[in-house]
């Protein structure tokens, strides 16, 4: 079986660098996908949140040229919980929230980078 998700959106923070065990670089993002809709009249505005894990010499570029509010669009797929859920935790003030957590494949750049600069992937 084989699945892809495709999320282009704005990073909600500045990317995480950091190194596995083996070495391998991985860099998580927070990516913010906003829908807009009518409902009564009314113009809703609703955001979903991805956790985002890149891996190898695309995360070490992520985190070299990607910042906070950089437009991306990430080819992936969704890991899930072992029930196939996304991830449940509890915040900081008690309230429960879902996590959709992507293992990307690919990584475009929309916007953030030094557009004269060749990225190298």
């Amino acid at each position: 079986m084989y699945h892809t998700v495709i999320i282009v959106g704005n990073l909600g923070r500045d990317p995480e660098l950091r190194y596995a065990s083996n070495g391998n670089a991985v860099t998580t993002l927070s990516v913010a996908s906003n829908r807009t809709y009518t409902k009564n009249d009314e113009k809703v505005k609703e955001t979903t949140w991805f956790k985002v894990s890149v891996w190898g010499k695309q995360a070490e570029s992520c985190s070299q040229y990607l910042k906070k509010g950089s437009s991306v669009l990430v080819e992936g797929e969704l890991r899930p919980d072992e029930n196939g859920n996304p991830k449940i935790f509890e915040k900081s003030d008690g309230t429960h929230g879902s996590s959709y957590e992507v293992n990307a494949r690919t990584v475009r750049f929309l916007s953030g980078g030094n557009k004269e600069q060749e990225i190298p992937f």
